[in-house]
């Protein structure tokens, strides 16, 4: 044996390596509950309950008010999967607390909105109607605002599902995208639009 492998059987097993992100404690407020049952993270708080799954290798445990999430093998694969798990379960426990929201304008000579029971009607200078499925875990409001004389219709989405409410976002404004040149479409509120300059007709004819 040499002298460094009997320094290091002197000195034990060496610390396992974890990732800066995700060995970091997560707080968790009164009232919410953090289970990790199989291969599925449960966070449940005043405002609804969050599922995320769970990779293999990882753990979370709660205890005196913080949460941590921990790594069973010191491979790079592992302490990758508890920075990921540890970004997700700090943004269930903001979701069941706070909630997240997003507004959406339209911007559109004609445009409108409508709800009705969990369908979301759209009217955006298309030949049709856009009809979408609003999932049950996001609360949907539209009121007409009015900036300078200028009204126009605004809908405001609320879950506490991040990721769903991302994607449920992109897919109403997927329907118009704004375009570069007069802005009309959906926009995120307060969301700028680089327009371009139209084309000018030939001049002298």
């Amino acid at each position: 044996m040499s002298q460094s492998e009997q320094l290091n059987s002197a000195a034990g097993p060496l610390p396992k390596a974890q990732s800066r992100v995700g060995k970091q404690p997560v707080a968790v407020p009164r009232g919410v509950s953090i289970v990790a049952q199989g291969s599925e993270l449960r966070v449940q708080g005043p405002k609804g309950v969050v599922l995320r799954p769970l990779p293999l290798g990882v753990t979370v445990a709660q205890e005196d008010g913080f949460a941590r999430v921990d790594a069973s093998s010191c491979g790079r694969q592992s302490n990758q999967m508890q920075g990921l798990v540890r970004a997700l379960l700090q943004a269930q426990v903001k979701g069941v607390t706070e909630g997240y929201k997003v507004a959406l304008d339209l911007y559109g000579v004609g445009y409108r909105a409508e709800l009705a029971s969990s369908k979301l009607t759209l009217l955006l200078g298309l030949s049709h109607p856009v009809v979408v499925e609003v999932p049950k875990d996001i609360s949907v409001k539209i009121e007409t605002v009015d900036e300078g004389g200028t009204k126009r219709p605004r809908i405001h989405l609320e879950s506490v599902d991040n990721q769903l409410l991302g994607q449920f976002r992109s897919k109403v404004k997927s329907f118009r995208p704004p375009e570069p040149y007069k802005g009309k479409g959906v926009r995120i509120m307060g969301e700028k639009i680089r327009e371009k300059a139209g084309k000018s007709g030939a001049k002298g004819r």
